[in-house]
């Protein structure tokens, strides 16, 4: 698959970059996609909810009622879960909501997911460029020239490049990263996958060894 490479004007600069098939032109696996994204949403989770048991909250123990016979629930100490304020009855406890998945599964995945952006034709190759100082104003520009202005815009550099990173980091629906560090869930999230032309490469030699 061929594409054309565009200027920062978004101009076309004459030249083509390929896309790699076995990457860009599979048969995209939804449960995979959907194991990859399970995966990125979990380990974003801090897992710090918590909430007191019956024996970490203060109170008489003292038994309020008689066992049996008055008409009501059972009921111990003022702590009981059966009455207001009392403990929760198994409630959230701090813990790591992380899993792992196999490396070919996580490669396969990132595939799908650019296979899926492919055939929304929702790629766009430009010319490797760089930022001497930090201005959102200069990506702002560039979205427009491009003509990707207000959609959900993922910037994929060959290399993570703070300058750029800094330039969009105000700006609520673009992205910066690096392209060895592109994953399932930032592509699908993303109306457009903006790939600079040096990325392109990177991309094929992760997926592809």
């Amino acid at each position: 698959m061929e594409v054309n490479v565009l200027d920062i004007q978004g101009k076309e600069t004459g030249r083509k970059a390929v896309l790699n098939d076995a990457i860009y032109a599979i048969e995209p696996n939804d449960h995979v996609l959907y194991l990859d994204v399970k995966q990125y949403l979990a380990n974003q989770r801090q897992g710090t909810a918590k909430s007191k048991e019956r024996s970490e909250l203060s109170g008489s123990t003292r038994k309020l009622g008689r066992q049996k016979g008055g008409g009501g629930a059972r009921r111990g100490d003022i702590n009981s879960p059966v009455l207001v304020g009392g403990a929760r009855v198994f409630g959230p406890k701090p813990r790591d909501y992380s899993f792992k998945l196999n490396l070919k599964t996580k490669k396969l995945a990132r595939k799908s997911a650019l296979s899926y952006k492919a055939q929304e034709q929702g790629i766009i190759v430009v010319e490797d460029f760089s930022i001497e100082t930090p201005k959102t104003k200069q990506i702002l520009a560039i979205e427009k020239a491009l003509g990707v202005e207000g959609k959900k815009v993922l910037i994929v550099t060959a290399e993570e490049n703070q300058n750029i990173f800094k330039s969009a980091r105000n700006l609520q629906k673009t992205e910066v990263m690096g392209a060895a560090n592109i994953n399932a869930y930032k592509v699908l999230n993303a109306d457009v996958l903006v790939l600079a032309e040096n990325a392109v490469k990177v991309i094929d030699s992760v997926l592809t060894k």
